[in-house]
């Protein structure tokens, strides 16, 4: 009876091994590849609960969610000569877990390579400017390029993305350079453009107050109110030389004795400033003529 009940528990003891040894779980995230005495079977295992045949079958797991792989910082000469180091991130995941466990050892390893040599073949063909503004073109390619080694790989690339594009510092001095310069012509531009649209609308004004005289003096005594209303300023107010040949002409008329600043004292003379100091309407020297009645009475 010891025997039997021995022999029993021995039995059971197999079976759940048995049963242990050959249950598997897959994740959700995973799916599995069963090698079946060497040989791939052609069913991929999907997420849950698997049984396998102990012993003559092997389960591989591959995950199957997208992968962020950085690559590595590549130093490389673009086509216009300049030296640079360009790093960038490759975001690819596996589509036919079969081929990524057959065809390739170490399919991580894989791409990690070939997007490394695809960057640096990239750099070679484009210029610093494409680098530096025209980056998008420069991700579509090498997304072709990683594309067409890791599809028989059983692997889609997502996308590629350059992160950075290190300049030797000569040349970020050269690029501050060009850009100050950049905007200096453009500030130069701006303030020449202003000055001649400040010149055409002063033309046009001085074309008005042409058409109209009493505007100049209107804009004189606006002028002159504009200068009084600051502190501690000095008004010069122009004074017309005309007039004050005038008075001189007046004075000398009065009383002969007074000299006149350089005018001969000629009967022509005489009638000669009065004719270009006498203003066409007459009324200054009428105020002039009264002043001085008044003052010889």
């Amino acid at each position: 009876m010891d025997v039997l009940l021995f022999v029993l528990v021995t039995l059971i003891v197999l079976v759940v091994a048995g049963v242990a040894a050959s249950v598997r779980v897959v994740k959700q995230i995973e799916r599995g590849v069963v090698f079946r005495l060497g040989r791939v079977q052609r069913e991929v295992r999907q997420p849950g609960l698997t049984l396998l045949i102990p012993v003559a079958d092997q389960l591989k797991r591959v995950n199957v969610q997208v992968v962020t792989m950085p690559v590595p910082a590549q130093d490389g000469i673009t086509r216009d000569n300049v030296t640079v180091r360009v790093d960038a991130v490759v975001y690819f995941r596996v589509i036919d877990p079969k081929l990524a466990v057959i065809e390739v050892e170490d399919y991580r390893y894989a791409i990690s390579q070939v997007a490394q040599t695809s960057l640096r073949s990239i750099i070679g063909k484009s210029e610093l400017d494409d680098l530096l503004s025209n980056r998008e073109h420069l991700n579509q390619g090498l997304e072709v390029m990683l594309d067409s080694p890791a599809a028989p790989w059983g692997i889609e690339i997502d996308r590629v993305e350059i992160k950075d594009v290190a300049l030797p510092e000569g040349m970020k001095r050269s690029m501050s350079r060009q850009a100050e310069a950049e905007r200096e012509r453009r500030s130069r531009v701006i303030t020449a453009d202003g000055e001649y649209q400040a010149s055409r609308k002063l033309a046009q004004a001085a074309a008005a107050m042409t058409a109209t005289p009493g505007a100049l003096q209107l804009r004189l005594m606006q002028t002159m109110v504009e200068v009084a209303a600051e502190r501690n300023s000095t008004l010069v107010l122009p004074f017309p030389v005309e007039l004050l040949r005038y008075f001189e002409a007046a004075a000398h008329a009065a009383d002969p004795a007074v000299p006149r600043a350089g005018i001969p004292d000629t009967p022509a003379a005489d009638a000669e400033l009065a004719a270009t100091a006498a203003p066409p309407d007459g009324s200054i020297l009428d105020i002039a003529l009264d002043a001085e009645r008044a003052r010889l009475e």
